[in-house]
């Protein structure tokens, strides 16, 4: 087979470049994002949550590129091409290769002897293809199933993508259902000569796929080429472009790019990043009204006030900071973990009698804490909920661009039937928290199972929360009525991270800084 291969690397013909061929950026990886890095910026081709209003709603759908072609016409090669012209941070390549049907044990024999047609369109899962793209569309999660070509079945595991600014979807099928062509917002023909195609199919299928020439030849002939003729070559007629001669079309490809970002929003040139905008839309959007019936504030006994007196207190050393701040993340974990729903039970004492009693009635507690200030309630979690499951999430706003991302996500795995604890320390506009919301509903957590848990609150953090998700519920020590002009919560705590950690801040921190820093 490796000199099979290396025969056919002196046929592949070498079309407008000599630059090596790019590794394909749709990702096998279920626990961080895959990247493409360019000389301008780092791509996230795995998507993230895109950034949400003061409503809790998407600001924006995706654009979806339809890329549709022959077998081994080079779709991949060009939406890397496309990928990497656009210059923006966050898109989704999907695959359709990744959503063949599962074969049953009759087909799987038939696949083994290369007499299985995956070059129909029964031999993809349309319904599935569909479902996940409209979910994309909208900015949520999926879960993408990964197919085995050598042994023509689906793996076990999952990889899991999300939306994003710009999602590309390439396949031989791309065009041939008519709910899928209504999910595209860009339908793009790559035509390629059939002599390169099959020399890449070649090529590919015996180096990455351990087939063999007659093998590949024989099902070339038998399904591949007149699949094309009867079903592939016809849906060029639908597309908005054609691309000649595939990757080598470097004058196409711009054009494309061109249309792309004028369809795209550009964010704001102006040092006002999108983020603040956000908060300031977050300010005033609900001031004066009642707090919400989903808060739940810990009594101010004056214990909890004098914990709160040393905290707030400038003067404060650290080691007294961390040991004071701990004890309130105790008491805070306690009220919350008294809100989850509890049902009768009766256990029989030592001495032989029945006591009536209470137990927690849901399945499992998960944690999961907003980098960097929410991770310091972690312990208090650990202490008091035995065996809790822990997840984290970092989210950042891109000072360039304005864009908040979502730059790390760790979390359990069947977190959606889980009571979720969301903490972290402080909260002021709420734009990180309601973030956080998004990314936990888009793992499909039920919103009234999601517990925001934080020390201290502004009360525009609070109505912002509970507008935008009106079943989460809201726990805290305290919540303090103002924010200033730099969204510091008045009279707060200050930094929160900083004062913990003993770093410095920088001068236009805010309260919602370890998790959405501009």
């Amino acid at each position: 087979s490796n000199s099979s291969a290396e025969s056919l690397d002196r046929l592949y013909p070498t079309v407008g470049s000599t630059k090596p061929p790019r590794k394909r950026t749709t990702s096998q990886c279920k626990s961080e994002p895959p990247l493409l890095r360019t000389s301008k910026r780092t791509i996230y081709t795995a998507g993230r949550p895109p950034w949400y209003n003061e409503h809790g709603t998407q600001s924006k759908e995706a654009f979806v590129i339809g890329l549709g072609g022959g077998s081994a016409s080079g779709k991949t090669t060009v939406a890397t091409m496309i990928i990497e012209a656009l210059d923006v941070p966050w898109v989704v390549l999907l695959s359709m290769d990744s959503f063949y049907k599962v074969l049953t044990k009759q087909q799987q024999e038939q696949a083994a002897s290369n007499d299985f047609n995956f070059d129909h369109p029964d031999a993809f899962d349309f319904d599935l293809i569909i479902a996940t793209l409209k979910k994309l569309k909208q900015g949520k999660s999926v879960k993408i199933p990964i197919y085995d070509f050598t042994t023509h079945s689906r793996k076990k595991e999952w990889k899991t993508l999300y939306g994003a600014n710009v999602i590309i979807f390439e396949g031989i099928m791309a065009f041939a259902d008519k709910e899928l062509l209504k999910l595209l917002d860009l339908k793009i023909f790559v035509d390629t000569d059939s002599d390169i195609r099959l020399v890449r199919r070649l090529r590919r299928d015996i180096s990455e796929r351990g087939r063999d020439i007659e093998g590949v030849i024989k099902q070339y002939n038998k399904f591949v080429k007149p699949a094309f003729d009867q079903y592939i070559q016809p849906t060029m007629r639908l597309a908005d472009i054609v691309v000649p001669r595939g990757s080598g079309n470097t004058v196409a490809i711009d054009l494309i790019v061109q249309h792309v970002h004028s369809q795209l929003e550009e964010p704001s040139p102006d040092l006002l990043t999108v983020s603040l905008v956000f908060r300031a839309a977050l300010a005033s959007a609900h001031q004066c009204h009642p707090l919400p019936q989903t808060l739940s504030v810990l009594k101010s006994t004056p214990q909890v006030r004098g914990m709160h007196t040393i905290i707030r207190n400038k003067e404060t050393s650290r080691d007294e900071f961390i040991f004071y701040s701990k004890r309130l993340m105790r008491l805070l974990i306690e009220h919350a973990l008294s809100l989850l729903p509890f049902q009768s039970c009766t256990v029989q004492t030592p001495q032989g009698h029945d006591y009536e009693g209470r137990t927690y009635s849901g399945k499992q507690i998960t944690g999961v804490s907003i980098l960097r200030a929410g991770e310091t309630m972690e312990p208090a979690l650990r202490a008091v909920c035995k065996d809790v499951r822990i997840g984290t999430i970092l989210i950042q706003t891109n000072c360039n661009t304005g864009e908040p991302e979502l730059h790390y996500l760790r979390l359990p795995k069947d977190i959606s039937e889980d009571h979720v604890i969301l903490m972290d320390c402080t909260v002021s506009t709420g734009a990180a928290a309601m973030m956080a919301v998004r990314v936990l509903l888009d793992h499909d957590v039920p919103e009234d199972k999601i517990f925001l848990l934080s020390l201290l609150m502004a009360e525009m953090g609070v109505h912002s929360v509970a507008y935008a998700f009106p079943r989460v519920k809201i726990i805290t020590t305290a919540v303090d009525k103002k924010v200033n002009d730099l969204f510091r919560i008045i009279p707060g705590i200050g930094n929160f991270g900083d004062r913990y950690f003993g770093t410095d801040a920088p001068p236009d921190w805010s309260d919602d800084e370890d998790a959405l820093s501009t």
